[in-house]
C-alpha cells in the first residue's frame, strides 16, 4: 500500500511533457515549404510574394499571414499572431535575440560546410518533425521524395541526354551556375543525370560566372530557372555573345519554372520533375530565345 501511494505521489510530482507547439512562424521559405510537407500551416511567413515568384509551390494557403521583410519582419504583427515557435535559418541569426522577445526560436540549416544539400534537406526534415511531434509524416515525406527521384531516374534511362547546365541568371552577361553542395546537383546525381559545370563552388553551392564560361562544354545543355531579372530576357535575345554560344545555337537552352535553389525536400521534388517533363519532351525551336 505503502508503495502504491508512494508512486502516486511520484506521477503527481512529475509535470507532463510539453505538448508540441502548434502556431509556427517563419522567416525562412524552404522552412515554410518543409512545414507544408508536413502537414503544418504556418501561421506567418515573410515576404509572402517573394515566396509566390521564387518557390512557386507549394502554394501557401491564403490564411498565412504575410510578416515583411525576412532579414526584418514585423515584431508587432508577429507578436499579435502569438507564435508558439519561430523558426529560422543560420543567415537570419541576427534577428535571433529581437524574435526571442516574442516566442521560442529555433534555427535549422539546411547547407552545412561539411555537407551536400540533398543529406541536409532529409536532416531538415527529420530535425522539423522531431520538434513537432510529426516523425511519421517525416518519414512518409521522405521516402515519397525518395521515390519521386528513383521513378525519375528509371524515366530518363530511356532518354539519354548531354551534361547539364542548371543556372539562374543574375544579368544579361552573368549567371549562377550550380554544381557541388547545391541542392540541384543533389537532384541530378539521383535521376542519373551529369552536371556540366565541374568548378569550384561556394558555401551554398554555386559560381557566379559570365555567360562565356557556357562555352567551355559545346556538347552541353543549359537549364535555366525563371524569373529571369527585368530586362535580362531582352538583353540576351540582342546579345552577339549569347546567340554565338554552341549550345544556344544548338537550341539547347531551355527555361525551367521557378524553384529555389535554397530550398529543400519539396523542391528537390519539384525540380526532379520538371526535369523529366523537359527532357522527356521534344523542345520547342525557339527553345534557346528567351522571351521578354
Amino acid at each position: 500500500m505503502r508503495a502504491l501511494f508512494a508512486a502516486l505521489l511520484l506521477a503527481l510530482a512529475t509535470p507532463l511533457p510539453a505538448a508540441p507547439p502548434q502556431r509556427i512562424a517563419t522567416v525562412d521559405w524552404g522552412l515554410a515549404e518543409t512545414l507544408l510537407g508536413l502537414g503544418v500551416t504556418p501561421v506567418g511567413v515573410a515576404q509572402l510574394d517573394g515566396y509566390r515568384r521564387w518557390v512557386g509551390a507549394p502554394a501557401l494557403p491564403a490564411e498565412v499571414v504575410d510578416l515583411g521583410l525576412r532579414v526584418e519582419p514585423n515584431l508587432e504583427l508577429l507578436a499579435e499572431l502569438k507564435p508558439e515557435l519561430i523558426l529560422i535559418s543560420p543567415q537570419f541569426e541576427n534577428a535571433r535575440a529581437r524574435l526571442e522577445r516574442i516566442a521560442p526560436v529555433q534555427s535549422l540549416a539546411l547547407f552545412t560546410p561539411d555537407g551536400e544539400a540533398y543529406s541536409g534537406a532529409q536532416r531538415v526534415v527529420r530535425e522539423l518533425a522531431g520538434l513537432l511531434g510529426r516523425e511519421a509524416a517525416g518519414e512518409a515525406l521522405i521516402a515519397r521524395v525518395d521515390a519521386r527521384l528513383a521513378a525519375v531516374r528509371a524515366r530518363l534511362a530511356e532518354h539519354p541526354q548531354p551534361p547539364l547546365y542548371v543556372a539562374s541568371f543574375l544579368d544579361a552577361r552573368h549567371v549562377r551556375l550550380f554544381g557541388a553542395q547545391s541542392l540541384y546537383q543533389g537532384v541530378l546525381e539521383r535521376v542519373g543525370l551529369q552536371n556540366a559545370w565541374c568548378g569550384r563552388t561556394n558555401y551554398w553551392g554555386f559560381a557566379q560566372v559570365g555567360i562565356e564560361r557556357l562555352a567551355e562544354r559545346p556538347e552541353a545543355a543549359l537549364l535555366y530557372l525563371e524569373p529571369l531579372p527585368p530586362d535580362a530576357a531582352r538583353g540576351l535575345a540582342a546579345s552577339p555573345l549569347w546567340q554565338r554560344l554552341p549550345l544556344v545555337r544548338a537550341g539547347r537552352a531551355h527555361a525551367l519554372p521557378p524553384v529555389w535553389s535554397f530550398n529543400g525536400l519539396l523542391a528537390a521534388e519539384r525540380f526532379a520533375g520538371l526535369l523529366e517533363a523537359q527532357l522527356t519532351a521534344t523542345p520547342p525551336s525557339d527553345s534557346a530565345r528567351p522571351q521578354p
